[in-house]
């Protein structure tokens, strides 16, 4: 076994390699560029050292310098977790050819695999079945479409360098393949270097469904079974499960059979996922092979009680697999949700900001198996995180801030402790979509497993509603959170009589105040009289009373009465935003204070605003065109995927303000714009 193990990697991936290296008394070398040189990850491994600035490019994706480190620390293995380098042949190669182990599969193996079209032509010669489409080398945009009628339509374009849903788009009808396949090619040039696209049958109604496969170097190669990972946005995995629901065992066994199959003929060593695409009636494709460590390895982890990561150190070493198949089983339901930094109100746009506020689910960190159902308030949950209170959510990196993971004795049950970990997530300075979550796990299709990877886009109006006005008891908590605050603050400094917030008045009057709190652009008010046993919330004829409130500063938890009932909230004030966390979910109100000035969010007019920092790859239109409501007219590039802006309504561009490859600001104006 090894003594030392470098991790190429950073985040909750490199935080799981290190914890579980650590129980198998092995040491670990973390590395960081310049904005994780404080990161969680850094603090997990024995060892930790620079790799560079920020982006990628010059950090996490320099092979040289990640070697360079690793002989100096005298290093004998690499372990790539997932992303960056984990699927790049020309590194695990380096390695080897360095004399060091690279704990995942040969090169070889990342090669055949790394080719979604390559790929598909040798499961075709292993038998393995392939959903209708063209998978070749010609990509003349002409050739490409007619491809595309012979396939009929609708079908779907993928990147066959890449994953996470970059450069993948799904085309309806003819008159719009041109402009998706651009917009594929770009996307995909940008993320992986490598504009080859595919195109295959878009399968009506369709389930993903993937096999977790292990392989050593002794001849063995076993499936771990299932995960159902149908529920997606953007073709990016929102939910994972296993196992898959409805799936039978003559079904799992043909599957698992095909994915066996496929890591046998690329002579696949360590972790691996076959991915496939299935119809409602059971029928399946090879979609793709993941060659390393899938995110949503912890359910296959809670329902065989397995490490995968362990299996991987060993396996690594040289030692055989852990068990035979049939030593295999399943134990229970686990689901798993992908916590990000995000506004699901605005297509899931990044939010970039620090976390001024992280309190997760105290569920035990990186769990395996299901031991941990037994007992507490987080029985069954785990929570795998690589950031902490006060990082920040950088443009650098993807803007996972956990991964909930939650197992039942049945689905029904690991659906239920998914809800309630998920109610206790309270997370300030970025948005989060974790209340969109918390609506998932509620959500009648969801609940009833009518799955399949449009569930989100058919659920729309549920799952992203419109934002409905706070009732008088969420303005009276509100109203309790600003109280609470201002007694903090004033008990905090030096005793001053003029500091006292009881809201007694001279004469035994007492104060009777107006509250304004801002939400989704509407302005609520409400009266808060003061009392010397409590305070009351009005607004018009309804009134809730407050009493008995009591604010734990370390926490952020504030206690009280409203109404008849008990109450416990979290709270935290970031600059005018009051962040409420409750059991019914966030919720987030403006409040400005009464000395407050007016005017201060004022936004330069006359410009349509870039959503995040970012690129300009496209200009779509010139300087005095008029263009109509929802024409696309510039669009930027972040975090690898593309984000096109869109005329708001019918008008004239007056103005272009970047143009390709400028950087742009949050918020920067990029085209002047005069509504008609």
């Amino acid at each position: 076994m090894f003594d030392k193990i470098l991790i190429a990697n950073r985040g909750e991936i490199a935080c799981r390699v290190a914890a579980t290296a650590r129980r198998m008394g092995i040491r670990t070398v973390a590395v960081h560029s310049d904005a994780d040189a404080g990161a969680k990850h850094v603090a997990a491994c024995d060892e930790a050292y620079r790799l560079g600035p920020a982006p990628a490019r010059e950090s996490y994706l320099r092979a040289d310098r990640i070697l360079e480190i690793a002989r100096h620390c005298s290093a004998q293995a690499i372990h790539p977790g997932y992303g960056f380098l984990s699927e790049n042949e020309a590194f695990a190669r380096a390695v080897h050819d360095a004399g060091l182990v690279f704990i995942g599969p040969p090169a070889d193996a990342i090669a055949a695999m790394g080719s979604k079209s390559a790929a598909k032509a040798l499961m075709e010669k292993a038998g393995v079945p392939l959903v209708p489409g063209y998978h070749g080398s010609e990509q003349d945009p002409v050739f490409l479409a007619a491809e595309a009628e012979r396939i009929g339509f609708p079908v779907l374009i993928k990147a066959s360098a890449g994953g996470g849903g970059k450069g993948m788009r799904i085309v309806e009808r003819a008159d719009q393949f041109a402009a998706a396949l651009a917009s594929c090619q770009r996307e995909a040039r940008n993320a992986f270097g490598d504009e080859h696209v595919l195109i295959e049958r878009y399968v009506l109604r369709p389930r993903h469904i993937e096999i977790q496969v292990f392989a050593d170097t002794h001849g063995n190669c076993v499936h771990l079974f299932e995960r159902d990972c149908s529920v997606q946005r953007r073709h990016q995995k929102v939910i994972e499960e296993a196992p898959a629901p409805g799936m039978t065992a003559e079904r799992r066994a043909a599957m698992g059979d095909a994915a066996v199959a496929a890591a046998r003929a690329v002579g696949y060593v360590g972790a691996g996922t076959v991915e496939f695409i299935a119809d409602q009636a059971g029928s399946f494709w090879f979609m793709e092979m993941n060659t390393r460590l899938q995110v949503e390895h912890p359910v296959t982890e809670m329902i065989t009680g397995q490490d995968l990561v362990e299996w991987q150190l060993r396996v690594a070493a040289g030692e055989p697999l852990p068990k035979a198949q049939r030593e295999l089983s399943i134990d229970g339901h686990a689901i798993e949700v992908r916590l990000y930094a995000e506004n699901p109100d605005k297509g899931f746009l990044p939010s970039i900001g620090t976390l001024k506020r992280l309190r997760l689910p105290d569920g035990e960190s990186f769990a395996i198996g299901s031991a941990t159902s037994a007992g507490g308030a987080s029985a069954g949950v785990r929570v795998d995180s690589g950031v902490r209170e006060g990082d920040a959510i950088t443009p650098h990196y993807d803007p996972m801030i956990a991964k909930l993971i939650c197992h039942g004795r049945d689905r029904a049950e690991a659906r239920q402790r998914m809800a309630g970990a998920l109610a206790r997530v309270q997370a300030a300075g970025v948005q989060t979509n974790a209340a969109f979550l918390s609506r998932l796990m509620r959500d009648q299709a969801f609940a009833a497993a009518e799955l399949d990877t449009g569930l989100i886009e058919h659920r729309k109006a549920t799952l992203l509603p419109e934002p409905a006005a706070p009732g008088l008891r969420t303005l009276a908590l509100g109203a309790a959170a600003v109280i609470a605050l201002e007694r903090a603050a004033a008990t905090a400094g030096p005793s001053d009589p003029w500091a006292v917030t009881d809201g007694w008045r001279h004469g035994g009057a007492w104060l009777a105040r107006p509250m304004r709190f801002g939400f989704a652009g509407a302005e609520h008010e409400v009266v808060v009289e003061y009392a010397a046993a409590g305070w009351t919330v009005r607004a018009g004829e309804q009134a809730v009373c407050l009493a008995a409130l009591r604010l734990d500063t370390g926490t952020g938890t504030l206690r009280g009465l409203a109404g008849d009932g008990a109450f416990e909230i979290g709270v935290a004030l970031d600059g005018e935003t009051l962040h409420l966390f409750g059991p019914d979910g966030p919720v987030a109100l403006h409040w400005a204070g009464p000395l407050a000035h007016a005017g201060d969010d004022a936004h330069e007019g006359g410009g349509l605003s870039a959503p995040m920092p970012g690129k300009v790859v496209a200009v779509l239109v010139e300087a005095g065109a008029r263009v109509s409501r929802g024409q696309p007219v510039v669009v930027i590039e972040a975090m690898k995927m593309e984000h096109t802006i869109a005329a708001p309504a019918d008008g004239k561009v007056t103005e272009l303000r970047y143009r390709v490859g400028d950087q742009v600001a949050e918020g920067a104006a990029l085209i002047g714009f005069e509504p008609a």
